[in-house]
Formats: C-alpha cells, structure tokens, sequence
C-alpha cells in the first residue's frame, strides 16, 4: 500500500499560504487595501473587520479611500488605524476616511526586508518541524512492520523533494516582496 502524503502536502500548504498572507501585510509604500485586512473597529459594542463596515478602494498609488456604510462610523474607523499603528496619515471627510501612505525612508525598507526575511525564517521552521513529524511517523510505520526500509528510504527522499520545492517556493514569495519593497 502506497503511503498517503496528502496531510503533509495539506500542511505545507498551509505553511507557504501563511507566509503569502504575511507578506501581504508588509506595507510597501503602494497604498493596497489588503493592508487594512487587520484592522477591527468598534461596532456596536463588538469588535468587527473594517471591511464590515465600509468598503476600501483606492483613489490613487499612494492613498486608500475606506467609505463607510453608516457615515457615523468614520470616526471609529479613524481610530482603529490609528491603533492599528502603521505608520499612516488618516483624513476624515465628508465622503469617509482618506488613508494615505507616505513615502518610505531607506532605514524603513531596510527594516520591512528584515521583517520579511523573519516571517521567511519562521516559516521555514514550521516546515523543518513538519518534516520532523512526517519522518517520525514513517519511521513508526516501518518499525511496526508496514514496510521495509528500502521503502522508507526511498519515502524519505520523496518527502525532501517536496520540502526542497516549498522552500523554493517560500524563497520566491520573499524574494518577490522584497523587490517590491525596494523598488
């Protein structure tokens, strides 16, 4: 019977889909609505994403444009990107809330290619642990007699080729934003 490497795949996905969603929120000086997808605003009480409350455009390469359903909101979702502390200027108008990027200093990209770098870092952590347990589990699987140990050896490699392809795939994904963030 073949051996099912089918969670392990469904982990490592989730491991480079992980990474792909925090890059996405290393702000590059392009003004991107995904963004402010970690922003949670007062709502009646409850703490709610600010895509709930208004809908997030973009008016131009350096500023979002967050249009609130209830105009009675601009004020609280002037202050949960305030909290949020990103670095943004925020402008309450009579059509919403203007977010506007400003432009980023040498020493600040410097500091979000480090912090990608360290997302990078963790991810590939996650996967040397993943890989850990998988081998574990094939080393348990041989001991109990479920298949010999040319077999293991051989699903041993099968399972590097896929940890290798991940990490390259992880290195593209950094490699990416950081030509993003620099350029």
């Amino acid at each position: 019977m073949p051996y099912n490497f089918s969670q392990f795949k469904e982990k490592t996905n989730a491991v480079s889909a992980w990474l792909q969603k925090e890059c996405a929120q290393i702000r590059t000086g392009r003004a991107t609505p995904n963004l402010l997808d970690g922003i949670y605003v007062e709502n009646y009480g409850s703490k709610v994403p600010l895509s709930q409350v208004g809908s997030i455009g973009t008016e131009d390469p350096k500023t979002l444009r967050v249009t609130p359903w209830d105009m009675a909101m601009a004020k609280h979702i002037e202050k949960a990107i305030t909290l949020a502390n990103l670095g943004l200027s925020i402008v309450v108008d009579d059509k919403g809330v203007r977010v506007i990027f400003p432009e980023l200093s040498a020493e600040r990209r410097a500091s979000l290619v480090k912090l990608a770098k360290e997302k990078l870092e963790e991810a590939k952590k996650t996967m040397r642990m993943e890989r850990d347990k998988e081998w574990n589990l094939i080393q348990k699987k041989e001991k109990e007699g479920g298949m010999g140990e040319d077999e293991k050896f051989r699903l041993k490699k099968e399972m590097e080729k896929m940890v290798d392809d991940v990490h390259k795939k992880l290195d593209e994904i950094i490699s990416k934003k950081e030509k993003e963030i620099l350029s």
